[in-house]
Parts: structure tokens; C-alpha cells; sequence
């Protein structure tokens, strides 16, 4: 990726309050192992049928965390978008997610903080069935872009 910039998301004076995106995740058991093994969790809620079985769950559930990084990653890829950052949440999550389930996350921004250079967004997340699993705020700091002429400039002087 040297030399190669990535496109950066929504500066904060682009965004409006009531902007939205919607985007859907299955949570696969590829993807959930993956993030097991890198987060060395071995939690058998998550991972073995007959323990699971054995709780007010009846099989294995995905991990809270594993859903909020969903939500980080509609952040950071679409809403406001690349070179973003969640500063705070305050999530709650709802109802347990099972494997290989669909959840529909939405995001919305509900204010603009210009003072602090940040946003306030309302997120929810639904089940195949319909039912709420996740909701919560987020605030992000969106993309900034530095002045390329004082970049270029910086160039030029070494």
C-alpha cells in the first residue's frame, strides 16, 4: 500500500444530521472462529454445542464484542467512511445472536459536535426475524484531511 492512498470517508462539514447507512452481516462460523483465535477467547458458550445446550441459550451464541466490531466496520468503511474513529459508545445489546444468523445494521447521524470536531449516531441492529438485537450511540471523529498546499509545501522544503 506505499504510494497508494486510500480514499478517506466524509470530512465533518460534508455530513448532515439524519445521514444513514444500512449494511447486513451473517454471522458466519469461519468468521467467528477467526475471531477466536485471534482474541485467544475460548469461551465455551461460543464455541461448543453440548455446553450451550446446556444453558437458557440452547446453542451457541455469537460474542457482544464480535457484533460491535460489525458496527465499527460500518464506521470505518461507509459511515462517515475510511480515516474515521468511534471515541465513545454506549451499546446494548438486546437479545443473544446465533450462528449463521443475518443481522441488518442502520446508522444514523442525530448531531454534529463542531466544537469537538465530532458526531452523534443512533445505531440498531435486527435479526432475520426482525427482532432488535443491538442498539446503541456512537460518537466518531470523521475523516480530516490535512491541507495539501501546506503538504505539498512540506514536500518541497526537504
Amino acid at each position: 500500500m506505499i504510494g497508494k492512498r486510500r480514499p478517506l470517508g466524509k470530512e465533518l462539514k460534508d455530513i448532515q444530521i439524519g445521514d444513514n447507512y444500512s449494511g447486513a452481516k451473517k454471522m458466519m462460523d469461519r468468521d467467528l472462529l477467526l475471531y477466536l483465535g485471534l482474541t485467544n477467547d475460548a469461551n465455551p458458550l461460543y464455541l461448543q454445542h453440548d455446553y450451550a445446550s446446556l444453558t437458557p441459550y440452547k446453542k451457541p451464541i455469537v460474542p457482544a464484542v464480535m457484533l460491535f466490531g460489525m458496527v465499527s466496520s460500518l464506521v470505518s468503511m461507509h459511515l462517515p467512511g475510511p480515516g474515521s474513529h468511534i471515541t465513545h459508545h454506549e451499546i446494548i445489546f438486546l437479545k443473544s445472536v446465533y450462528h449463521n444468523t443475518e443481522v441488518y445494521f442502520t446508522l444514523e447521524v442525530i448531531a454534529k459536535d463542531e466544537a469537538n470536531q465530532r458526531i452523534a449516531m443512533n445505531v440498531t441492529g435486527t435479526d432475520e426475524k426482525g427482532d432488535k438485537v443491538i442498539t446503541g450511540k456512537l460518537y466518531v471523529i470523521p475523516a480530516y484531511r490535512p491541507n495539501t498546499l501546506t503538504a505539498q509545501s512540506l514536500e518541497n522544503f526537504f
